[in-house]
């Protein structure tokens, strides 16, 4: 029984050598480079702004290396995971938005907590109706932006196509019912590094 496992591991060992790419890539994406939509510019643009990601985040803080996770897809850049507070959330979204090239942040990190059942029903309510608000303004693009709300705070972030936008997009977030106070960033898509042509 020993020996056919041994065998069965040797053969496994043997014929990996015979494929292609392995799943991660050498560019770290995850996908066969050989079925992978993507031009071979972009899975190059998109390892080097994966690694310059990484780099920075374990300089803010080394414990994010086991708590933070980070992906990069045509620019687009994913984050999930869990920090202690809000602040920190938003730290890392401004630092993924600092990386040069990144066309899109989506920040799915989540805020450790006991749990509140009243506290959480509530930061829901508020941050549906603001988002039920940026969807029914027909002068906001509400797709661009992420909300989250914590003891009745609102973090928002996301990218305005104008100026007014962005300050209606913060007048509809303090209009909401019980909000203390709404923390912002939002970047003009005039500051973006690279635009969409």
């Amino acid at each position: 029984m020993k020996n056919n496992f041994l065998i069965f591991i040797l053969i496994g060992i043997i014929f990996s050598g015979c494929t292609g790419v392995s799943s991660k890539g050498i560019f770290g994406t995850g996908v066969s480079v050989a079925f992978d939509p993507r031009s071979v510019g972009t899975q190059i643009d998109d390892s080097i702004m994966q690694k310059s990601l990484t780099t920075k985040i374990l300089i803010l803080d080394k414990s994010y290396f086991f708590s933070i996770n980070s992906k990069v897809l045509d620019g687009r850049i994913f984050l999930t995971g869990k920090v202690d507070d809000p602040e920190e959330k938003l730290k890392l979204t401004k630092l993924a938005w600092e990386i040069r090239g990144v066309r899109s942040v989506r920040n799915d990190i989540k805020v450790k907590e006991d749990f509140n059942f009243q506290q959480s029903a509530k930061d829901i309510l508020i941050t549906s109706q603001l988002r039920a608000a940026l969807i029914f303004n027909k002068d906001i693009k509400a797709t661009n932006y992420q909300i989250d709300t914590y003891k009745k705070k609102i973090y928002l972030y996301g990218i305005a196509m104008t100026a007014e936008e962005r300050d209606l997009v913060l007048k509809e977030a303090k209009e909401i019912l019980d909000v203390e106070d709404v923390i912002a960033s939002i970047i003009l898509v005039e500051n973006l590094r690279i635009q969409k042509n």
